[in-house]
């Protein structure tokens, strides 16, 4: 049985200072009300997060911490970009690529996705991998298949011999940000479609094991219709891991 996850990705939103107050305070929610059943990962700004791993050792907090990007050469010429091993030397083991954001934004690729996947997993981080559709893709009614093709560049060549450390973030992008949110009906379509290519690409035991989670505009009133559905796993949130009391409220519903 897959274990549920709930990612936090903050952005970029907190100061050094107000990222460790937000992890510590986390922090203490969990410990107030554990819930073991569920992967915890905060991902804050690549700036604040040797702070935040250094709250998650010190209080020996419930959560893990992810970077938000990352480059897929090792070191180099390459200006502003980080490497696996200056994420690991901070101690984040999870890491978002393929954002919506990072797409759209900066024009990153399924061929780059790949190659930070590959890295990634190369240097023992584990991808939380982000794919899904834009508005013009979804009032098309082509959006399922658009994802499909995501999903296949985005895994070419993958060798996942532990499907735990992989992760898959469906992300509907006229839903990020937008004050929209697909259906949990909506959610399940895509995140079932995602799991029967895993099986095609992977295997059915792997695919079986590859936590999808549903992304986009998800909060502590609607986290529980998405997690009710067979093939969502979780949630990577935005804005409500924000406040540690709302993203609490999030791990909670995923934990019972």
């Amino acid at each position: 049985m897959r274990k549920r996850m709930i990612a936090g990705n903050w952005k970029m939103n907190k100061t050094y200072a107000e990222a460790v107050t937000l992890a510590q305070d986390l922090s203490v929610a969990l410990k107030e009300n554990p819930a073991d059943s569920v992967d915890v990962v905060v991902c804050p700004p690549m700036v604040d997060l040797k702070g935040v791993a250094g709250v998650r050792e010190f209080d020996n907090a419930p959560f893990e911490v992810g970077a938000q990007n990352v480059y897929w050469e090792a070191s180099g010429a390459y200006t502003g970009e980080t490497s696996c091993d200056m994420l690991t030397a901070v101690g984040a083991t999870y890491c978002i690529i393929g954002h919506s954001e990072r797409r759209g934004y900066f024009g990153e690729t399924d061929e780059d996705i790949n190659k930070k996947a590959k890295a990634l997993m190369a240097a023992g981080i584990v991808p939380i991998s982000c794919c899904g559709e834009p508005l013009e893709v979804r009032e098309a009614g082509t959006h399922v298949e658009f994802v499909v093709d995501q999903i296949k560049k985005d895994t070419e060549g993958l060798e996942i011999t532990d499907p735990s450390k992989y992760v898959i973030a469906y992300e509907p992008i006229w839903a990020i940000g937008t004050g929209k949110t697909a259906t949990a009906e909506d959610a399940q379509e895509v995140c079932g479609a995602i799991r029967k290519t895993l099986v095609e690409i992977f295997g059915q035991e792997t695919a079986d094991g590859i936590r999808v989670l549903y992304g986009g505009s998800a909060k502590p009133e609607n986290v529980a219709g998405f997690l009710d559905k067979e093939d969502v796993d979780g949630a990577r949130v935005g804005g409500a891991s924000l406040v540690a009391d709302s993203f609490n409220a999030m791990i909670q519903k995923a934990a019972e």
